[in-house]
């Protein structure tokens, strides 16, 4: 966890930044310091035992989604007087061990995706059955309860799938592409079939892997220069917006690229029109209570949901609340 900084020190820092060659007033150093005074600072709240809490995920390398979702773990963490701990691994049973590694160091709370239950439902058990408190993030809100975790944070896929649908029926658009960027990801599965759901028009599914970006931009080009009929373009992760742009433009197609999870790049996109909506699923909130809701239940014994999930989203910007989203996404909480 971050040491306390004093606004004091973050000026100082700013003072030192103008007097070296690698910073500039339009970026670079400054942005990065206005970002880490934006982010968690400050004491602890409470004077409860120092627990430690670990989250695991599915993300790969890189994937900014993540980083706003340990935003907010590490802002409430501060609050709750937690010591935070973060892995990652986009392979599930490389995801499992790390779970299993948490269980070996007795942490006090486990947050932990499972994109794919199957290859998780093991390590799960194992954290339920030594005492472990268990709180489900992001995906698998439907094997949450069964695999024995107190309460799931995030969106329902498929509600989320199918606002997007209903938001592409508004548009009048008439044939979409889903591009999934992680074969066997059910969350994924379950955001494209909400889509198909409500979409009154045709909608296909375009499989790409999404650790190539050049793949998953020329995957994108070619579908569209197939068929110049389809006139909307749904990816499910902010980053793959951008590219599906970048496809668009060298297909020379017309459709509208919308997306799901919102970033900077994302809001920017919304503002200058090359994006014609986001669906956001909050993942500030995601980090921020899964750790605050780990607190209350040491603390307190309490647990919320109801058996049911803590919905974080969805919820459909567009460009008209994009200036208004824009300062929080630069700062990394939306």
């Amino acid at each position: 966890m971050a040491r306390f900084r004093t606004w004091a020190g973050i000026a100082m820092a700013g003072a030192l930044c103008v007097s070296l060659a690698g910073c500039s007033s339009t970026g670079g150093k400054r942005a990065e310091d206005a970002r880490k005074a934006a982010s968690a600072q400050g004491r602890a709240a409470v004077d409860t035992p120092r627990w430690t809490f670990a989250m695991i995920t599915h993300s790969g390398d890189g994937d900014t989604f993540w980083d706003i979702v340990q935003n907010g773990a590490k802002q409430a963490a501060v609050k709750d007087n937690i010591n935070f701990l973060y892995s990652h691994d986009d392979e599930a049973q490389q995801q499992a061990q790390l779970v299993d590694a948490a269980v070996d160091k007795r942490v006090d709370g486990i947050i932990v995706t499972l994109a794919k239950p199957d290859a998780m439902k093991a390590a799960v058990a194992r954290a339920v059955k030594a005492g472990i408190p268990v709180v489900t993030v992001n995906s698998g809100s439907a094997e949450s309860e069964a695999f024995g975790a107190l309460t799931h944070i995030g969106q329902d896929e498929t509600v989320a799938g199918e606002a997007v649908g209903e938001e592409l029926n508004k548009r009048g658009r008439k044939k979409a592409v889903c591009v999934l960027h992680e074969q066997g990801n059910v969350g994924h599965e379950q955001r494209c079939a909400g889509v198909a759901k409500t979409f009154a028009g045709s909608i296909q599914n375009l499989y790409v892997t999404g650790t190539n970006m050049p793949d998953v931009q020329s995957s994108i080009e070619a579908k569209l220069q197939a068929d110049p009929s389809i006139d909307a373009v749904v990816t499910l992760g902010a980053p793959y917006a951008d590219t599906a742009v970048k496809a668009k433009q060298g297909a020379g197609s017309k459709a509208e690229i919308d997306t799901f999870d919102l970033n900077a790049k994302v809001a920017a996109g919304l503002t200058d029109g090359s994006l014609g909506f986001a669906v956001d699923q909050q993942p500030y909130l995601q980090g921020y209570e899964a750790v605050d809701l780990l607190w209350l239940y040491r603390y307190n014994d309490d647990v919320l949901g109801g058996g049911k999930p803590v919905l974080t989203g969805p919820q459909i910007v567009t460009k008209d609340q994009a200036a208004r989203l824009a300062q929080y996404t630069e700062r990394g909480t939306r």
